[in-house]
């Protein structure tokens, strides 16, 4: 793209980029392994106008959150020798941008007036997006979470709890495609602690999707399982229920459709992958804690001057972990993605792996071999599925 083209295609940019904006898609990979896709949406951040960009590269997926006068540049820039095509909706108009294969820049751009409305086009990070639970409607089990009031108002201390609820049942939704319209699902969500998104889970498919299902929650303490299996009396989900066991040892059922595991302490989350490919199930939803196991083994000459630092080593140890993690359900047949479940700023614990079962599994078992053996490590959900 000439200089004179990128100076356009910013100018025209900084008039669209305010609180009109819809979406923006920008597609097209002119490197497959690079950027796939970068879709950017407005957000109220802490009263204050952002623009937060999305970028899928392979499984993964990225955010950014930019200032008005940087979101311009930004998307120059990608298509600038990255992506080829942009699409940008807005409150003012449109534009349609390609960049051929020779690098020229054609752009078409409509304007409109905007439509007057009561209500802003942009959401509100904290308080305006518009949730699958929404708040102003009472939902019995969050009133005795204490995550709502009588009256559906959301309790201010428990707000962020209130936000990862409604962000994991963003996950089901992108999944229910897997799911059985014509038989009842059995879903199984091992260390599931208080079980706010446990009874969310239940909530989301049954009462409001109307899904057959039947939902087991398995943890260790019990007198965790007894509250919740009291709660769940209470609301008459009959088809959900808690039992107190251990992941590594449950055999409670043979035909599984979706296993969850959300926090389970270091191998504790191998053991429920581990679980679910032994199931055959369709989707697995996974939220790791405390990956200790490679922590504390990796060692690797080339990479001491970084793993002397110990909570780098730590950092690392945890991504390594996932990624492994990621790659060897690949070599299972699923196609897996490992996505932000929550903001940094609340938790580091903030990755979701979740993993479809596709069919055609990826022959990568050499690279994760090498890998494990360049970082001085044993992995156990490798160890468990080579020995089934």
């Amino acid at each position: 793209m000439e200089q004179k083209e990128r100076e356009q295609l910013i100018q025209i940019g900084e008039e669209f980029l305010d609180e009109n904006l819809l979406r923006i898609v920008i597609s097209n990979p002119i490197d497959k392994q690079g950027v796939s896709k970068v879709k950017v949406r407005p957000l109220l951040l802490r009263g204050e106008l952002v623009f937060q960009a999305e970028e899928l590269v392979g499984n993964q997926a990225f955010h950014k959150n930019f200032k008005p006068s940087e979101c311009a540049a930004y998307m120059a820039d990608l298509l600038d020798g990255k992506l080829r095509q942009m699409e940008l909706e807005s409150g003012k108009g449109q534009i349609r941008a390609l960049i051929s294969k020779k690098g020229v820049l054609s752009m078409k751009v409509k304007r409109q007036q905007p439509k007057i409305s009561a209500a802003p086009l942009v959401s509100d990070h904290n308080r305006q997006k518009q949730y699958i639970l929404e708040e102003g409607k009472p939902v019995p089990f969050l009133v005795d979470l204490g995550v709502m009031t009588q009256e559906g108002k959301i309790v201010r201390s428990r707000y962020d709890k209130f936000r990862q609820i409604n962000r994991f049942l963003e996950f089901i939704e992108d999944i229910l495609p897997k799911l059985h319209k014509n038989r009842e699902n059995v879903i199984i969500d091992f260390g599931c602690g208080k079980s706010y998104l446990t009874f969310a889970m239940y909530y989301y498919l049954h009462e409001l999707k109307g899904y057959s299902i039947r939902i087991i929650g398995l943890d260790l303490k019990q007198t965790v399982i007894d509250r919740c299996n009291f709660l769940s009396r209470e609301y008459g989900y009959d088809k959900l229920n808690f039992y107190h066991g251990d992941i590594a040892s449950y055999e409670g059922v043979d035909q599984v459709d979706m296993v969850v595991t959300l926090h389970a302490c270091d191998t504790a989350t191998d053991y429920a992958l581990a679980k679910a490919v032994k199931w055959d199930a369709s989707v697995i939803l996974s939220v790791p804690c405390c990956q200790h196991e490679l922590n504390k083994q990796i060692e690797n000459q080339l990479l001491a001057p970084v793993l002397q630092y110990g909570i780098i080593k730590e950092r690392m140890a945890a991504l390594y972990t996932d990624a492994l993690r990621a790659e060897i359900l690949e070599n299972q047949g699923y196609r897996t993605q490992i996505l932000e479940f929550i903001d940094m700023e609340h938790t580091p614990k903030n990755l979701l792996i979740r993993a479809v079962k596709q069919g055609g599994k990826k022959e990568n078992r050499r690279e994760i071999e090498e890998i494990l053996k360049f970082l001085h490590t044993e992995q156990t959900l490798a160890a468990l599925l080579q020995a089934e």
